[in-house]
């Protein structure tokens, strides 16, 4: 565990803590449960898969379904149509996340439709804490929180507030259940008509290849942030419903060892920028850039202070170099931001 000197406590979401409408789902609705989408696209997270579908088979409120979407991969099909007590299904939509999980909401029944990642575990009360803000809130969704799963500890420089480059919750994100502008990905739920009524997730947006994507080092560049875009634009269209953070709702999400790298810290810092370029060419800067502005203007801060303090006074080189990543991953988001902003013509329009 990364040694601390005199924490300071999590800054919390920059969201309005005001208490959402009344307008809960039907006690018929929550009876029936909801449905589970898992989506796929590699056979080398099988192990993975395996372990989230075990988790969902294990819940205190057992969902209607379990909806697996294969994403292009009909090696990965084929071997997933042994898994018993799983609905599996190929993603019939464009490549990628968006289209995947538009796949498994179509073919979903429920109506709350909640979302895991396939190299992500939930706890046994994860899906009953989900549903039960819908009996009692006028919301779009509801989300929790996701807690990295290291292969051993978290690299001792890697600092908490960049906990979203490893797809998890973050130093800065909001503590106590509440409104929240938008949910991750690895860990969400929305009702099903919510989702008809907006048309689904964007497609193009996800780690995916796509008429979006641009070159970058000789490789592809994708635009992140499909379910950002998603929950920016239901609210959007329909104001009086809330997106919902339940931080009881946990999940676990295994971090890749090649992602406790350096490198690759900074390279997703520069993709999460270029992501936030392409979401001001969506959704507008203001929708785009609300919650980042307080993040970049309190929660960063904050932690360079807190790093140089535990190096200062604890003797802590760790605190440090923590308060270096966080000056270096600032500055490589801002570079993708600079330089999606450059090429914003190549995105689709609003």
């Amino acid at each position: 565990m990364t040694k601390r000197c005199d924490p300071s406590p999590g800054t919390g979401s920059p969201e309005d803590d005001g208490n959402p409408a009344a307008g809960p789902l039907k006690s018929s609705e929550l009876m029936a449960g909801a449905s589970v989408v898992v989506c796929a696209y590699t056979e080398e997270r099988w192990e993975d898969v395996i372990a989230a579908v075990e988790s969902l088979q294990k819940q205190t409120l057992t969902p209607s379904e379990i909806i697996l979407v294969i994403d292009h991969n009909d090696r990965l099909f084929e071997r997933a149509k042994s898994l018993q007590g799983v609905v599996t299904v190929r993603n019939s939509r464009a490549q990628g996340a968006s289209g995947s999980r538009n796949s498994g909401v179509a073919a979903a029944s429920g109506s709350v439709v909640a979302f895991l990642d396939d190299d992500a575990s939930a706890d046994s009360d994860w899906l009953e804490r989900l549903l039960g803000v819908y009996a009692q809130s006028n919301v779009a969704g509801v989300g929790g929180s996701i807690e990295p799963g290291w292969p051993a500890a978290a690299p001792r420089w890697f600092p908490e507030e960049f906990k979203w480059v490893v797809g998890c919750t973050y130093l800065g994100w909001r503590t106590t259940t509440g409104p929240v502008r938008n949910l991750i990905g690895c860990n969400m739920s929305v009702r099903r008509d919510v989702w008809e009524r907006v048309g689904g997730f964007r497609e193009g947006f996800g780690l995916v290849k796509s008429p979006v994507s641009v070159s970058w080092a000789g490789k592809p560049r994708s635009s992140w942030g499909e379910e950002n875009e998603f929950c920016i634009r239901v609210s959007q269209a329909h104001p009086d419903l809330r997106w919902i953070y339940e931080p009881r709702a946990r999940v676990r999400h295994r971090v890749q060892s090649e992602r406790c790298t350096r490198r690759y810290f900074l390279s997703r810092c520069r993709e999460e920028g270029f992501a936030k370029a392409a979401m001001v060419s969506a959704v507008g800067r203001v929708s785009a850039l609300g919650p980042e502005r307080s993040y970049a203007r309190r929660t960063l801060p904050a932690g360079v202070a807190r790093g140089l303090r535990e190096a200062i006074v604890c003797r802590d080189v760790d605190g440090l170099k923590r308060a270096g990543a966080i000056i270096a991953g600032f500055s490589m988001t801002a570079a993708g931001f600079l330089e999606g902003r450059a090429t914003s013509s190549r995105w689709p329009p609003r």
